[in-house]
């Protein structure tokens, strides 16, 4: 056993020195990476989700809801290859233990999403709502719509004569009237620079505006442009001496989130302006300006800057009250020790104008969140925020006391945003189920199942059937309850035709696998058994007889009627590691021939690809030359504009 561990120890290395040599050889680039930080499944093989470490402070005191984010590598799409990678980005919802509960990734194959969150003011049911970024082959993006079924109900673009280039990644918010959806627009424009001092020269900028799209036809309902309502004078990112740009241009207010109250007028955060609008429903004039260079209100107690996420959650005439995460930095500059989200009350009456901070919630780490972030207030008033960098989320109570924190244990991946909310998932596809058989002789064969309804919320039992032939009736083998994403059964014999019930806690059956068959170890001597003989498949009638009987003569023993167990965590780990270790011993003498010549090349080469190699092919990490240089040019504040059209 301990020469097979060894075995197994060595076949990554020797698989990632014959993957380099093979693919420097045909000049591809080769990323290697731990996965020490990613979840794997036997019922989803090509998905690697992400791990959370999670720390609860008050777990009593948390609201309930599922978490949404929608992890990114980076933020610029990337290019398509021939490279099998396996689905890693995209959206995904988890519980609050931070299981899987949906994963969307392989939807788009590995495509960037953005804004992902649930929806409940379409119908009776809840939705899904998200921005499908641009990619490499001519997709502008769009704002998704999604049922809870996982089916798209709504895809939207931009109407192409309007000439905003790809769908933007910062907002895509359905109004709470169920029919109308907000989101981020830009449009470049050649200006004067006269409001700087230079009235001979001329610039591009990109302006900000937004739209209002219908969902079920997609028209465009409401068009603003801030062109002419937005100074450049306003921006802190260029000024009087910043050089005149073609297109697109400056980057000079860049908004990143889009709300609407009740009087249908308009909430938009700016952030090279340190400014929150209102924007009027009626003509489209700024009513008011919350911080900046020219602020119509008097901030009592606070102060704010590259703010993200401003929204309402009141409006009332001349009173709204609002939350906002204040960044308080960017890549080059903070005006703060940390960054926090703030609710802020607002009295607009004239002559009065006052903002009153009414909670500050300092992100627990002391730290900067110098990019993206968001803050949600909940239903039970908690403040749930998302400091973007790992994934780094955090629940406060109303009155300020930390409830929860929590981090991807991957520091590869960031989330634009993070939001939490109730939801009720009901897939239309059905629950996957593969099953395996192992033993040594054909009176020591067990049968291990692994189930996985990807985005169902409501199982709570796994009934678990058998069949002697494909066609057969089925017989009952046993049962467990749902545990994590995947749940894993053993059950004493070779039951050859296979599938799996999911219950709800009523004991209504909610969905059933296809009848799959049992898999057997592709080559018997790698399971050790004497012969292929040893295979035979147990009738599953009889089975569950000998297990009635048996539990009729043990008092306590299980249940009758059920011949199998639900193993523990950790006896379910030792399982699957034997299963994989003799897979991975067979696959390692099978391909010892085929690797004997590239051992000459391999260790020629070996010293160099373990000193100078290893660096060059991960993931640029945070003190990469190349991301360093991405923040030099705010690659990330700017990634979103790349796609907009030249004038």
């Amino acid at each position: 056993m301990m020469l097979l561990h060894q075995m197994r120890a060595s076949l990554p290395l020797v698989l990632l020195a014959s993957a380099y040599y093979t693919s420097h050889a045909a000049g591809e680039p080769v990323e290697t990476q731990s996965e020490d930080d990613l979840l794997s499944f036997v019922t989803l093989p090509n998905v690697r989700a992400l791990k959370w470490n999670i720390d609860y402070k008050d777990r009593e005191r948390v609201a309930p809801g599922y978490w949404f984010v929608s992890p990114y590598g980076q933020m610029d799409p990337e290019a398509h290859t021939q490279r099998y990678t396996p689905y890693q980005v995209g959206p995904y919802i988890y519980d609050g233990d931070g299981n899987l509960v949906w994963v969307g990734s392989p939807l788009y194959e590995n495509r960037n999403v953005f804004d992902f969150r649930a929806v409940h003011s379409i119908g009776d049911e809840p939705h899904l709502s998200f921005v499908l970024q641009h990619n490499h082959e001519g997709d502008l993006g769009s704002g998704m719509i999604m049922g809870n079924d996982y089916e798209i109900k709504h895809q939207l673009t931009y109407p192409p004569e309007r000439g905003m280039g790809a769908f933007d990644i910062h907002e895509w918010k359905v109004l709470d009237d169920g029919k109308t959806g907000l989101a981020i627009a830009y449009r470049v424009h050649e200006v004067s620079m006269e409001s700087l001092g230079r009235p001979a020269e001329n610039t591009y900028v990109v302006a900000a505006g937004f739209t209002v799209l219908d969902l079920e036809s997609g028209a465009l309902t409401w068009d603003w442009d801030g062109i002419d309502q937005v100074g450049l004078t306003e921006s802190y990112r260029y000024g009087p001496e910043s050089g005149a740009s073609g297109s697109p241009g400056w980057d000079y207010v860049h908004a990143n989130s889009i709300d609407r109250n009740a009087n249908g007028d308009y909430l938009m955060s700016m952030r090279f302006t340190d400014t929150i609008y209102l924007i009027s429903g009626v003509d489209g004039h700024i009513i008011w300006r919350l911080g900046g260079k020219t602020s119509d209100f008097r901030q009592e107690d606070f102060i704010f800057a590259r703010q993200h996420d401003a929204k309402f959650l009141e409006s009332n005439g001349t009173h709204h009250v609002i939350s906002l995460l204040n960044n308080a930095s960017d890549e080059e500059w903070s005006g703060e020790d940390v960054s926090s989200a703030l609710i802020v009350e607002l009295d607009a009456t004239p002559g009065v104008m006052t903002a009153k901070l009414l909670h500050r919630y300092n992100r627990p780490d002391g730290q900067l969140t110098r990019l993206r972030g968001n803050a949600q207030q909940l239903p039970n008033k908690n403040m749930f925020v998302g400091w973007s960098e790992a994934g780094y989320i955090s629940e406060f109570a109303e009155s300020g006391e930390l409830l929860l924190s929590a981090r991807f244990a991957s520091t590869r991946f960031n989330t634009y945003r993070a939001y939490k909310s109730e939801f009720v998932g009901r897939p239309k596809t059905t629950p996957d189920v593969v099953a395996a058989v192992s033993g040594t002789n054909k009176n020591d064969l067990s049968t291990t199942f692994y189930v996985s309804w990807n985005g169902a919320t409501e199982v709570a039992m796994w009934k678990f059937y058998a069949q002697a032939t494909e066609y057969s009736a089925p017989v009952y083998v046993g049962e467990t309850p749902r545990a994590d994403f995947e749940t894993m059964f053993i059950i004493s014999g070779f039951l050859d035709w296979v599938r799996v019930d999911a219950v709800d806690r009523d004991g209504k059956v909610l969905g059933s696998s296809l009848v799959q068959r049992t898999q057997t170890p592709k080559y018997w001597r790698s399971a050790a058994l004497a012969s292929q003989d040893d295979l035979t498949p147990t009738n599953p009638a009889h089975l569950v007889s000998a297990a009635a009987a048996a539990a009729d003569n043990n008092s306590a023993g299980s249940e009758a009627g059920s011949a199998g167990y639900s193993p523990s965590t950790a006896h379910q780990e030792d399982v699957k590691e034997v299963l994989q270790l003799a897979d991975d011993t067979h696959s390692l003498v099978q391909m010892i021939g085929g690797l004997l010549i590239l051992f000459v090349l391999l260790g020629l080469a070996y010293a160099l690809f373990i000193s100078g190699c290893c660096g060059a092919l991960r993931r640029p990490q945070r003190d990469d030359p190349e991301y360093r240089h991405k923040r030099e040019e705010y690659g990330e504040e700017t990634i979103g504009l790349r796609s907009v059209p030249p004038q």
